[in-house]
Protein backbone atom coordinates (compact mmCIF):
# COMPACT_ATOMS: atom_id res chain seq x y z
CA UNK A 1 0.00 0.00 0.00
CA UNK A 2 1.24 3.31 -1.22
CA UNK A 3 2.31 5.75 1.84
CA UNK A 4 1.94 8.72 -0.44
CA UNK A 5 -0.88 11.44 0.25
CA UNK A 6 -3.09 10.88 -2.51
CA UNK A 7 -4.50 13.54 -4.55
CA UNK A 8 -7.54 13.80 -6.73
CA UNK A 9 -6.64 16.37 -9.74
CA UNK A 10 -9.97 18.01 -11.19
CA UNK A 11 -9.18 19.76 -14.43
CA UNK A 12 -10.02 19.55 -17.83
CA UNK A 13 -6.15 20.43 -18.36
CA UNK A 14 -4.43 19.25 -15.60
CA UNK A 15 -0.54 18.42 -17.15
CA UNK A 16 1.21 21.44 -15.46
CA UNK A 17 -0.13 20.38 -11.76
CA UNK A 18 -0.24 16.39 -12.90
CA UNK A 19 3.59 16.66 -13.58
CA UNK A 20 4.28 18.54 -10.29
CA UNK A 21 3.09 17.05 -7.52
CA UNK A 22 4.17 13.39 -8.09
CA UNK A 23 7.67 15.15 -8.15
CA UNK A 24 7.21 16.22 -4.26
CA UNK A 25 6.17 13.46 -3.48
CA UNK A 26 2.01 13.13 -3.71
CA UNK A 27 0.02 10.53 -5.62
CA UNK A 28 -2.31 12.20 -8.13
CA UNK A 29 -5.29 10.53 -9.70
CA UNK A 30 -7.28 12.98 -12.81
CA UNK A 31 -10.13 13.42 -13.44
CA UNK A 32 -11.17 15.42 -16.20
CA UNK A 33 -14.68 17.29 -15.00
CA UNK A 34 -16.90 17.16 -12.12
CA UNK A 35 -18.92 14.10 -13.23
CA UNK A 36 -15.41 11.74 -13.59
CA UNK A 37 -14.69 13.35 -10.07
CA UNK A 38 -17.81 12.20 -8.33
CA UNK A 39 -17.55 8.89 -10.51
CA UNK A 40 -13.69 8.26 -8.61
CA UNK A 41 -15.10 9.55 -5.19
CA UNK A 42 -18.47 7.32 -5.28
CA UNK A 43 -16.33 4.05 -6.48
CA UNK A 44 -14.59 4.04 -2.60
CA UNK A 45 -10.72 4.99 -3.71
CA UNK A 46 -9.65 6.73 -1.06
CA UNK A 47 -8.45 10.35 -1.59
CA UNK A 48 -6.97 12.73 1.10
CA UNK A 49 -7.53 15.77 -0.68
CA UNK A 50 -9.47 17.63 -3.58
CA UNK A 51 -7.73 19.81 -6.06
CA UNK A 52 -11.03 21.05 -7.98
CA UNK A 53 -10.88 23.67 -10.84
CA UNK A 54 -14.15 25.99 -11.07
CA UNK A 55 -13.80 26.11 -14.93
CA UNK A 56 -14.49 22.72 -16.40
CA UNK A 57 -17.26 21.61 -19.24
CA UNK A 58 -19.94 19.01 -18.31
CA UNK A 59 -19.63 19.85 -14.62
CA UNK A 60 -17.92 23.37 -13.24
CA UNK A 61 -16.41 23.17 -9.81
CA UNK A 62 -18.86 25.34 -7.76
CA UNK A 63 -21.60 22.17 -9.11
CA UNK A 64 -19.10 19.38 -7.95
CA UNK A 65 -18.09 21.04 -4.66
CA UNK A 66 -22.06 21.13 -3.84
CA UNK A 67 -22.04 17.58 -4.81
CA UNK A 68 -19.30 16.51 -2.53
CA UNK A 69 -20.48 17.96 0.36
CA UNK A 70 -23.84 16.69 0.27
CA UNK A 71 -22.19 12.99 -0.15
CA UNK A 72 -22.56 10.77 3.48
CA UNK A 73 -19.23 9.04 2.30
CA UNK A 74 -17.16 11.60 1.35
CA UNK A 75 -18.21 15.13 2.57
CA UNK A 76 -15.52 15.32 5.18
CA UNK A 77 -12.89 15.94 2.35
CA UNK A 78 -10.79 19.01 1.98
CA UNK A 79 -11.34 20.78 -1.04
CA UNK A 80 -8.67 23.22 -2.45
CA UNK A 81 -10.44 25.23 -4.73
CA UNK A 82 -8.23 26.16 -8.19
CA UNK A 83 -9.76 29.53 -10.02
CA UNK A 84 -8.78 32.34 -12.13
CA UNK A 85 -11.53 34.21 -10.29
CA UNK A 86 -10.89 36.63 -7.82
CA UNK A 87 -13.58 38.21 -6.68
CA UNK A 88 -14.19 38.12 -3.37
CA UNK A 89 -17.59 37.66 -3.00
CA UNK A 90 -17.40 34.40 -4.87
CA UNK A 91 -14.71 33.59 -2.75
CA UNK A 92 -17.04 33.78 0.17
CA UNK A 93 -19.99 32.18 -1.44
CA UNK A 94 -17.62 29.38 -2.35
CA UNK A 95 -16.15 28.66 1.21
CA UNK A 96 -19.84 28.74 2.38
CA UNK A 97 -20.50 26.13 0.19
CA UNK A 98 -17.63 23.95 1.73
CA UNK A 99 -14.12 25.20 -0.05
CA UNK A 100 -11.12 24.52 2.60
CA UNK A 101 -9.26 27.12 0.40
CA UNK A 102 -8.28 28.45 -2.51
CA UNK A 103 -5.55 29.19 -4.86
CA UNK A 104 -6.34 31.77 -7.64
CA UNK A 105 -4.73 31.56 -11.25
CA UNK A 106 -1.82 32.24 -12.20
CA UNK A 107 0.21 30.91 -9.01
CA UNK A 108 3.31 30.44 -8.27
CA UNK A 109 4.41 26.74 -7.28
CA UNK A 110 5.56 27.37 -4.04
CA UNK A 111 2.03 28.92 -2.85
CA UNK A 112 0.55 25.75 -4.36
CA UNK A 113 2.31 23.34 -2.38
CA UNK A 114 2.13 25.38 0.80
CA UNK A 115 -1.84 25.70 0.45
CA UNK A 116 -1.91 22.24 0.10
CA UNK A 117 0.30 21.19 2.84
CA UNK A 118 -1.73 23.79 5.18
CA UNK A 119 -4.96 22.28 4.25
CA UNK A 120 -3.96 18.82 5.00
CA UNK A 121 -2.29 19.80 8.18
CA UNK A 122 -5.81 21.13 9.44
CA UNK A 123 -7.41 17.96 8.68
CA UNK A 124 -5.14 15.90 10.03
CA UNK A 125 -4.91 13.46 7.19
CA UNK A 126 -1.35 13.38 7.36
CA UNK A 127 -0.19 12.44 10.75
CA UNK A 128 0.86 9.28 9.59
CA UNK A 129 1.56 10.12 6.44
CA UNK A 130 5.26 11.58 5.78
CA UNK A 131 6.13 13.04 2.53
CA UNK A 132 7.79 11.09 0.44
CA UNK A 133 9.94 13.14 -2.40
CA UNK A 134 11.82 11.84 -5.35
CA UNK A 135 14.39 14.39 -4.33
CA UNK A 136 17.70 12.96 -2.97
CA UNK A 137 19.82 13.96 -0.13
CA UNK A 138 22.50 14.13 -3.25
CA UNK A 139 20.36 16.41 -4.91
CA UNK A 140 19.80 18.55 -1.60
CA UNK A 141 23.13 18.63 -0.38
CA UNK A 142 24.03 20.20 -4.37
CA UNK A 143 23.67 23.73 -3.25
CA UNK A 144 27.14 23.92 -2.13
CA UNK A 145 27.93 23.50 -5.89
CA UNK A 146 26.09 26.48 -7.30
CA UNK A 147 28.09 29.40 -8.14
CA UNK A 148 26.35 32.51 -6.42
CA UNK A 149 25.03 33.43 -9.83
CA UNK A 150 23.60 30.45 -9.92
CA UNK A 151 21.70 30.55 -6.83
CA UNK A 152 20.19 34.20 -7.60
CA UNK A 153 18.95 32.89 -11.06
CA UNK A 154 17.42 29.76 -9.40
CA UNK A 155 16.04 31.86 -6.57
CA UNK A 156 13.81 34.12 -9.24
CA UNK A 157 13.00 30.87 -10.90
CA UNK A 158 11.63 29.44 -7.97
CA UNK A 159 9.60 33.18 -7.34
CA UNK A 160 8.23 32.51 -10.98
CA UNK A 161 10.00 34.88 -13.09
CA UNK A 162 10.78 33.63 -16.86
CA UNK A 163 14.16 33.89 -18.75
CA UNK A 164 13.67 37.28 -20.02
CA UNK A 165 12.30 38.69 -16.80
CA UNK A 166 15.43 37.21 -14.92
CA UNK A 167 17.73 38.65 -17.51
CA UNK A 168 16.16 42.41 -16.89
CA UNK A 169 16.37 41.98 -13.10
CA UNK A 170 19.99 41.09 -13.07
CA UNK A 171 20.98 42.85 -15.98
CA UNK A 172 22.37 40.50 -18.44
CA UNK A 173 21.03 38.29 -21.75
CA UNK A 174 18.79 35.96 -21.90
CA UNK A 175 20.88 33.83 -23.13
CA UNK A 176 23.27 34.44 -20.45
CA UNK A 177 20.01 33.48 -18.04
CA UNK A 178 19.69 30.34 -20.42
CA UNK A 179 23.53 29.25 -19.92
CA UNK A 180 22.84 29.83 -16.08
CA UNK A 181 19.88 27.38 -16.28
CA UNK A 182 21.49 24.65 -18.30
CA UNK A 183 24.46 24.42 -15.50
CA UNK A 184 21.65 24.38 -12.73
CA UNK A 185 19.68 21.76 -14.77
CA UNK A 186 23.09 19.34 -15.02
CA UNK A 187 24.48 20.46 -11.32
CA UNK A 188 20.35 19.57 -9.81
CA UNK A 189 20.22 16.75 -12.26
CA UNK A 190 17.28 17.63 -13.44
CA UNK A 191 15.41 18.07 -16.73
CA UNK A 192 12.83 20.83 -16.60
CA UNK A 193 12.30 23.85 -14.50
CA UNK A 194 9.72 22.51 -12.00
CA UNK A 195 11.93 20.53 -11.32
CA UNK A 196 14.68 22.15 -10.58
CA UNK A 197 11.73 24.84 -8.01
CA UNK A 198 11.29 21.81 -6.39
CA UNK A 199 14.75 20.86 -5.49
CA UNK A 200 15.28 24.14 -4.54
CA UNK A 201 12.65 23.88 -2.41
CA UNK A 202 13.95 20.69 -0.99
CA UNK A 203 17.44 22.26 -0.59
CA UNK A 204 15.14 25.54 1.31
CA UNK A 205 17.56 27.63 -1.11
CA UNK A 206 18.66 31.18 0.63
CA UNK A 207 20.76 34.42 -0.56
CA UNK A 208 23.44 35.20 1.28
Amino acid sequence: MSDLTKILLVDDNPKYIEDVLPFYGYEVVCAYNGKQALEKLDSGELFDLVLLDVMMPEMNGWETLKAIRKSPSYKDIPVIMVTAVSEDQKMISGLKIGADDYIVKPFILPNLLARIEAVLRRAKRIENKPLISNVTNSQKNKEIFLTDREKDVLLLVTQGFNNQEIADKMSVTPYTVKSHMSGIFKKLNVKTRTQAVLVALQMNLNKD
